[in-house]
C-alpha cells in the first residue's frame, strides 16, 4: 500500500464531524451512553440499549485485535493503487466495539487475524482516517461470538398469509453481456412474457411491485413508475425501493399485497444493465458521479478503499475459516457446480467447462476470493406474477403455492458490527422460514440460493440448516451433494456465477421452473415437489418456500 493513498472521502455533517476530526489530537472515539455506559458505534440519537441516554463522544485507547481482513489486489479507485489490506478491529474497550480500516505498516502478507494492532491517522483535508498498524505483543484468539437465533417452532396460526397466494407466472428477457439497449425495454419484455405466461393481460394487472426503484450504477430501469407509464398500467398499489427482506423481498411485499385483498396479480419485475452502465462509463459517455461519500453504507467503507461487496464478505470468509478451517476449494466446488449447471443452460452467459485447478490458479480479487468466487454483472430483466389463490382455475397453468416465507431481521443492520463468520442477515429469515411450516431441510428437493459470491451460498447453506455450522466442506462432498443428481441440486441454471447476475429473481424464475418439470437439460429427475429460494446478504434479506399443489 502506498504511505499516501488518495481516498474517497466522507462528507462531513454536524452529527459526524466529531467521528472523522478526532484524530487532530490524536485520539480515537467513539460513542458512548452516559447513562448505560454502553459505546455505541455507529453513533446514534439516542442509546439503543437503554433508549434514554444521549451517546457521546470519548477517546479510547486505540488498541486492538485484528478480527477479520483482506488483500484487496483488484484496482476499484484509480488513486488508491492496491494491494491492501482492509480490516475489521476489534477495540480492547469491547468485543462488540469494531471499526473498518486498513492496516498498514507492514506487507499485506504478514497481516493476520489475531494480531494486535495501534491505530494512527492519515489526514488528508479536513478529515482523520483512523488506520491501524502492527504492535508487539502476542497475538490474541480472534474470534466473534456466533448468532444466536430461537430454534425453529412450527407455526400454529392457520391459514397463513402465504395460503392465499401462488406463483402464477414468469418471463426473462434477453440475458447477455453489454446489450447496449435500453433497460426499460428489458423489463417490458420481461413483464408481458410473464403475464402471457399467467394467461392474463394486462388489463389483468391490478398491483407492480419492484426492487430497488429507481437507482444508479445500471441497477434499476427507472422503477415502478417508469413500468407503469412503459405499459400504461392502472394498480391499486405500487411498492418499490431497496429497503426489503432481500432483492425477492419485493415479491413478498407483493404477496402480502394479494393476501390482503388489495390486488388480485401482483406484476413483480427485476432488471440490471450492469453490464452496458460499465461499459458506457468506460467510453466516458456517462459522467461521473462527483462529490464526497455519504451514509453509513458508504461513509466507513470508502474511505479505506472498500468500495465493492467482495471486500466486505471476503473479510467475512477470513474469519470463517480461521474459526472452521478448510479454505478456498470448498467455495471453488460451489464455483464448479455452478459453471456445470450452466453448461446445460443456453441461457446462461458462461457455459465452458471449469475446472478445480482453473478456479484456483485465476487471480485474486480480494482474498479468499478469486475471479470466479465473483458473480458476472450482465444485462437482463425477469417478472413473476403472483396471484390470489381462487384465481387458480382462471390461470393459463397450474400456478405454485408458497409454503413459507422468512423475513426476520435478528442481526446487526452492518456489516462489520454484528455476523463476522457467516454473511449478515441471513440467520434470522433462515431460522423465520422453518417456524411458518411443517416441513424441513430434508424436504427441500431443489435449492435456488444466492451466490452473488460463493460465500454467500455457503452462509445460507449453513444458516438454512442444510449442515452444520462450519460443516459445508464435509457436506458439499466435493461438489457431489449439490450436483444435479445429488441430494441438494443447487442453483440448477448456473446461479449468478455463471448464468449471469439477475439480483435474486433470477433464482425464482428458477424454482418455477424446476418445480414445473421445464428445466430440460438441467431439469432436476424424480418430479421435484419443493424449492427453496433465498436471496441478498449483508442487509436486510429473504426467502420463501414453493411447493407444486
Amino acid at each position: 500500500m502506498t504511505d499516501a493513498p488518495v481516498r474517497p472521502l466522507p462528507q462531513l455533517t454536524p452529527w459526524n464531524e466529531w467521528w472523522w476530526t478526532s484524530g487532530a489530537d490524536g485520539a480515537l472515539r467513539f460513542a458512548r451512553c452516559p447513562l448505560c455506559a454502553k459505546w455505541v458505534n455507529p453513533a446514534q440519537a439516542r442509546c439503543p440499549f437503554c433508549h434514554d441516554g444521549l451517546p457521546a463522544p470519548e477517546p479510547v485507547a486505540g488498541t486492538g485485535t485484528v478480527v477479520g481482513f483482506t488483500v484487496n489486489v483488484q484496482q476499484w479507485l484509480p488513486e488508491f493503487p492496491p494491494p491492501y489490506v482492509i480490516a475489521v478491529v476489534e477495540l480492547d474497550e469491547d468485543p462488540t466495539l469494531r471499526i473498518t480500516t486498513n492496516v498498514v505498516g507492514c506487507p499485506p502478507e504478514e497481516v493476520r487475524i489475531g494480531q494486535r494492532v495501534a491505530v494512527g491517522f492519515d489526514h488528508q483535508e479536513d478529515v482523520w482516517v483512523p488506520v491501524f498498524h502492527p504492535v508487539e505483543g502476542p497475538d490474541r484468539p480472534g474470534l466473534v461470538d456466533l448468532p444466536v437465533v430461537d430454534a425453529p417452532t412450527p407455526i400454529g396460526t392457520r391459514p397463513k398469509f402465504e395460503d392465499r397466494v401462488v406463483v402464477s407466472g414468469i418471463g426473462m428477457s434477453r440475458v447477455g453481456r453489454r446489450l447496449m439497449v435500453d433497460p426499460l425495454g428489458l423489463t417490458v419484455d420481461a413483464c408481458l412474457e410473464a403475464i402471457t405466461d399467467a394467461g392474463l393481460t394486462v388489463a389483468d394487472i391490478d398491483g407492480v411491485a419492484s426492487y430497488p426503484g429507481p437507482m444508479g450504477h445500471g441497477m434499476s430501469e427507472g422503477g415502478v413508475s417508469a413500468l407503469v407509464e412503459a405499459l400504461r398500467l392502472q394498480p391499486t398499489w405500487v411498492n418499490g425501493g431497496p429497503e426489503t427482506p432481500g432483492q425477492i423481498g419485493s415479491i413478498i411485499s407483493g404477496m402480502l399485497a394479494v393476501a390482503s385483498g388489495l390486488c388480485r396479480h401482483v406484476l413483480c419485475f427485476r432488471t440490471v444493465w450492469e453490464a452496458t452502465y460499465a461499459q458506457l462509463g468506460r467510453e466516458g459517455r456517462l459522467p461521473p458521479e462527483p462529490g464526497r461519500v455519504s451514509g453509513t453504507s458508504q461513509e466507513f467503507r470508502f474511505p479505506f478503499g472498500a468500495t465493492s461487496a467482495a471486500n466486505w464478505i471476503a473479510i467475512t470468509a477470513s474469519q470463517y475459516f480461521h474459526r472452521f478451517g478448510g479454505g478456498r476449494e470448498t467455495l471453488g466446488w460451489i464455483a464448479l457446480n455452478a459453471r456445470a449447471n450452466a453448461a446445460r443452460n443456453p441461457a446462461a452467459i458462461y457455459r465452458d467447462p471449469l475446472t478445480m485447478d482453473e478456479y484456483m490458479d485465476a487471480r485474486m480479487v480480494s482474498s479468499p476470493l478469486g475471479l470466479y468466487d465473483c458473480d458476472v454483472p450482465c444485462d437482463g430483466a425477469v417478472a413473476v406474477i403472483v396471484s390470489a389463490a381462487e384465481t387458480a382455475g382462471d390461470l393459463r397453468v397450474t400456478p405454485l403455492k408458497v409454503e413459507a416465507v422468512g423475513t426476520r431481521i435478528t442481526e446487526r443492520l452492518t456489516w462489520d458490527q454484528g455476523t463476522l463468520t457467516h454473511l449478515p442477515q441471513i440467520f434470522g429469515p433462515a431460522a423465520h422460514i422453518w417456524t411458518r411450516t411443517d416441513l424441513r431441510p430434508a424436504d427441500v428437493d431443489v435449492a435456488q440460493i444466492y451466490d452473488g459470491f460463493t460465500f454467500n451460498c455457503l452462509s445460507w447453506l449453513e444458516a438454512l440448516g442444510f449442515c452444520g455450522i462450519g460443516e459445508s466442506a464435509e457436506f458439499l462432498d466435493g461438489g457431489k451433494r449439490i450436483a444435479l443428481d445429488g441430494e441438494l441440486p443447487l442453483n440448477t441454471a448456473g446461479g449468478q456465477l455463471s448464468a449471469g447476475r439477475l439480483h435474486g429473481y433470477g433464482f425464482v424464475h428458477e424454482a418455477v421452473t424446476q418445480l414445473r418439470g421445464a428445466g430440460g437439460d438441467r431439469q432436476v429427475a424424480g418430479e421435484p415437489r419443493v424449492a427453496m429460494v433465498a436471496a441478498g446478504g449483508g442487509v436486510p434479506t429473504g426467502c420463501f418456500l414453493l411447493r407444486t399443489p
